[in-house]
């Protein structure tokens, strides 16, 4: 009996070393994918949290996407580049919607504002509303706009500034190898 629970213990060890192994494993690939450019490494540790509500009202809180990569994008209406990339975000999000979840965060404007501005480029994108601009004090992008990559372990990993063709192959090639190589 007692060499039973011996060998049960070793194989019930091993099984964990090789999970731990594994998630190790998985992380380091994460971390040696090569990103396009535009997107550079930027390990600032763990994302700080904020809760903030959408166009509809609905409170979102940044702690609650643990376990999922993120995509986290800074922009505003009356900033060009953002104009001019959110049909490529729009698509991405379609691309990516089991992958990846996308979090649109509009600096210092209302509801209507932002509304009025999706709707006339024909993007579906639900937006929060940081009306104060604190969340983007805290987050410090350099411009507008600005993407920050976030691990399923709460991890700010890359940063992008300024906008991006993010449907082309090379964008969307690097995001999947990134949520694939994390689960």
């Amino acid at each position: 009996m007692n060499r039973r629970i011996n060998l049960m213990t070793k194989l019930i060890s091993k099984i964990l070393f090789i999970c731990l192994l594994s998630g190790l494993a998985a992380s380091a690939v994460a971390d040696d994918i090569k990103p396009p450019f535009g997107i550079r490494h930027y390990d600032k540790g763990l994302a700080p949290d904020f809760s903030l509500q959408d166009m509809d009202g609905e409170t979102f809180e940044l702690k609650n996407t643990r376990g999922h990569w993120v995509f986290l994008h800074f922009w505003a209406s009356w900033c060009g580049p953002c104009k001019k990339e959110m049909p490529a975000v729009q698509r991405l999000a379609d691309t990516m919607k089991d992958q990846l979840q996308i979090v649109m965060i509009n600096t210092a404007e209302d509801e209507d504002t932002v509304f009025t501005f999706l709707a006339a480029i024909n993007v579906e994108l639900n937006s929060l509303i940081d009306k104060d601009g604190l969340v983007t004090e805290e987050w410090k992008p350099r411009g507008l706009p600005t993407s920050f990559l976030i691990n399923p372990r709460g991890e700010i990993k890359y940063q992008a500034i300024g906008g991006r063709d993010w449907d082309k192959p090379e964008y969307i090639s690097f995001l999947k190898q990134l949520t694939a190589a994390s689960d």
